[in-house]
């Protein structure tokens, strides 16, 4: 393991020891593949495939994803450069990590208006699950269900749909605001993640070829 792997790994147990669901990938093209799946990027610039800041560019373009960059490169250059591709933030190594979870802190808090779906929306059900529109809490036989705010929205418009289909297309359109995303593993991911939280496979029902609608577990 180099030097670069060890940093991750250290990384990633701090961010897990302190409430985060937190992954890496190695390359740019891998976290190209990945960004849409997750509420933050922290993007390194120094990549072994691609520049970060082209990386940075596309990621934006993409999507509204908070994006802070964790480099080396700290002139006021880079720094300038960093934010003009598209970073929320700018964190130069080496860093403390008090000070990077405060940042990520601050960027989701930034965030989280412009991400979040529109506000005083009904509350739905299905069954056991209940989902408050407003508040964005979850409950499952009672019991609080952690989502991602991804995560919500997806499955707030399935339950909307009373058990109506919807379609991957829509899906990718009124939760990530692109219907023709190549993102193609986006809503699987997403998908899979929530049937582990709601605890079966039953509660989202693949309609081959068309998209998704809930079951009944």
């Amino acid at each position: 393991m180099d030097s670069q792997e060890e940093a991750a790994g250290a990384l990633l147990r701090g961010l897990r020891r302190n409430g985060h669901l937190a992954t890496s990938v190695g390359t740019g093209e891998k976290a190209l593949a990945a960004h849409g799946a997750v509420d933050l990027v922290l993007l390194d610039l120094d990549l072994p495939d691609l520049d970060g800041l082209e990386v940075c560019r596309r990621m934006r373009a993409a999507g509204d994803v908070p994006i802070i960059t964790v480099t080396a490169r700290g002139t006021e250059l880079d720094r300038v450069l960093g934010l003009r591709a598209g970073s929320d933030d700018y964190v130069v190594k080496p860093y403390g990590f008090p000070e990077l979870l405060a940042r990520i802190e601050a960027v989701m808090r930034r965030a989280a208006p412009h991400r979040r779906a529109p506000a005083e929306r009904p509350t739905v059900s299905h069954g056991p699950l209940l989902m408050d529109g407003d508040t964005r809490e979850s409950l499952l036989d009672g019991r609080r269900v952690e989502l991602t705010p991804k995560e919500f929205d997806l499955l707030y418009l399935l339950v909307s749909q009373s058990g109506g289909t919807v379609s991957r297309r829509e899906l990718m359109r009124r939760v990530w605001g692109d219907e023709w995303s190549r993102r193609g593993r986006t809503i699987d991911t997403h998908v899979s993640s929530l049937r582990n939280k709601l605890g079966s496979r039953g509660w989202i029902v693949t309609v081959r070829g068309v998209g998704f609608r809930l079951g009944q577990p």
